[in-house]
């Protein structure tokens, strides 16, 4: 419906939540970059396989620090999906929606299936932007 609930940055490794935000209604860091359209696994994961899929993409199988493992879904350079695994069941995940000739999801859906939530993210519009120092980003202050 268009509402903002939560502000949230996120920094390398870290999601930052201002102060008694809860801290369980978006994806694991992991899972956050994916639903931007970004390959970027934990600087603790580590890569213990890839799998060639059908029409051009690959699965990379990550480990996690936690223990869970963690599938990426690429296909042309774009991610299409990542996945939050404990054995084989798939715990969390985010599927994203691309545009040909686009390189940003337009649509990124977040289900959290063990306590059955989901979130819908819809790209409305892209406003290119200098870097900024990440010291900044900190909605805590």
């Amino acid at each position: 419906n268009g509402e903002g609930v939560l502000s949230a940055a996120l920094v390398d490794d870290e999601l930052r939540l201002p102060e008694g935000a809860p801290d369980d209604i978006l994806p694991p860091v992991e899972l956050m970059w994916g639903t931007l359209g970004v390959f970027r696994p934990m600087m603790s994961a580590e890569l213990v396989g890839g799998d060639e899929l059908e029409g051009e993409a690959h699965r990379y199988r990550y480990t996690s620090g936690d223990g869970n493992a963690i599938h990426y879904e690429v296909k042309h350079d774009l991610v299409r999906a990542v996945e939050m695994l404990d054995g084989g069941s798939v715990l969390q995940s985010v599927h994203l929606v691309t545009v040909e000739g686009d390189g940003y999801p337009v649509e990124a859906t977040y289900r959290n299936r063990v306590e059955f939530r989901e979130l819908k993210i819809t790209r409305t519009s892209v406003i290119p932007a200098d870097s900024f120092d990440p010291s900044i980003w900190d909605p805590r202050e």
